[in-house]
């Protein structure tokens, strides 16, 4: 008999931190996933990059450690960190081994609880976000997605996630710890822990480390919508990368799963319709691939393809049609395969506590509750054949907004 699904445990403290947790009976390690409302979309206007500096100092000291000392902490455990900064969130990660996990989510606490923000770490930390924007110019797929998201918002959502090089130039220490005041607070914050201990034990430890976390939030403004257009951006390189952007059906709405199965049709492998249709049989594309983004309440789809500028045009009408046609439903055996592949992507993901603890948190921000992998699975293999392709049946026809990078794109296509 199988098991019954175990949902992870979820409490709120006092100061309006979230902690969700589950055991991972077996393993070894245990993984900490804190997100909380610190994104670009909430920089001031003049200056963007503030939320990347910012969450590269807090890790530079906290508490009673300075920098050096702050890193060496964590190595004593064998401790590693990481996260990051998005247009809504900020993510700092922790993986440690189980039976130092008491130890280390103090230490992790510190970086937002009792942050050092020093004066002689804050040009290492405008450094290192500068070296990320210059970055993103060697990286066609990052300026592609940055030129994807510029074309589907308007205003604080449709900034570069990098921020914008003057502004950096010019950020100072002063600033930017005065921002921190506003945006580095457990209201709205999510940390999610997993892993080989007792999921009771992990919340009576992460909330010792975290209650005395103070403050709250500024709002950020809601994603505001761009109208469907078509354009070039340009930039260098021998291949023409193509986006087409168009509304999603987002995670608490009804047909999340189905169009989650629709699109491991889509795009899902290399046995996918875009895949086959497009790469294979036309060999008009070198990548293909499209996925659903989450923004705040809104998602879109976001399919892409690298070709030569000469097939451009051809390329784009092909991705447009095979979108359109992906309207008229699935057979059986492409429901069957979807369900197998999506099933052990949700396992997969899910089988290291890094993962898990990265996706409880993610639920938690995207559907308003931490899901059991099991409880994902019977979601999966419960949509039917007729169900899913009664979704696509109402879906609108393709309405999408197109962007171009590279060399000027040729052909039928103009923006």
């Amino acid at each position: 008999m199988p098991r019954p699904p175990v949902d992870p445990l979820d409490v709120v403290l006092p100061n309006g931190l979230r902690i969700v947790a589950a055991s991972m009976p077996g393993r070894a390690t245990v993984s900490a996933h804190l997100r909380w409302p610190l994104g670009t979309a909430g920089d001031p206007a003049d200056a963007q990059g503030t939320a990347i500096v910012l969450h590269e100092w807090l890790q530079r000291g906290a508490g009673e450690l300075e920098a050096r000392a702050y890193a060496d902490a964590f190595d004593r455990f064998g401790a590693r960190r990481g996260g990051g900064v998005g247009r809504e969130h900020a993510t700092l990660g922790v993986a440690c081994l189980a039976r130092d996990a008491a130890q280390v989510l103090p230490l992790m606490a510190d970086a937002v609880v009792r942050p050092r923000l020093e004066d002689d770490e804050f040009e290492g930390a405008r450094q290192l976000a500068l070296q990320g924007l210059a970055a993103v110019a060697d990286a066609p797929a990052e300026r592609l997605l940055e030129a994807a998201v510029a074309a589907r918002y308007d205003g604080e959502h449709g900034r570069s996630a990098w921020g914008v090089r003057a502004h950096l130039e010019r950020l100072a220490a002063a600033g930017v710890r005065a921002a921190a005041g506003s945006r580095v607070a457990p209201d709205g914050a999510v940390l999610a822990l997993a892993g080989g201990a007792d999921a009771e034990a992990l919340i009576e430890a992460a909330a010792g480390a975290f209650g005395g976390w103070r403050g709250r939030v500024a709002p950020t403004p809601a994603p505001r919508l761009r109208a469907c257009a078509r354009a070039h951006r340009g930039g260098h390189g021998e291949q023409t990368h193509v986006a087409l952007i168009e509304t999603a059906v987002p995670p608490r709405a009804a047909g999340w799963t189905e169009q989650a199965l629709a699109m491991t049709a889509l795009a899902g492998a290399t046995a996918a319709r875009l895949w086959t249709v497009v790469r294979e049989d036309r060999g008009l594309a070198y990548d293909v691939g499209s996925a659903i983004h989450v923004v705040a309440d809104d998602a879109y789809r976001l399919t892409h393809a690298v070709t030569a500028p000469e097939r451009a045009g051809e390329a784009i009408e092909l991705l447009l049609h095979e979108l359109d046609r992906s309207r008229g439903g699935l057979d059986a055996g492409e429901l069957r395969r979807s369900q197998r592949l999506l099933r052990s992507s949700v396992v997969f993901d899910s089988e290291t506590s890094g993962g898990r603890a990265a996706r409880l948190a993610s639920d938690v921000v995207r559907f308003g509750y931490p899901r059991a992998v099991e409880r994902i699975e019977h979601e999966i293999e419960g949509v039917t054949l007729a169900g899913v392709n009664a979704f696509l049946a109402s879906r609108p026809p393709i309405e999408a907004a197109v962007v171009t990078t590279g060399p000027s794109p040729a052909g039928a296509w103009s923006a």
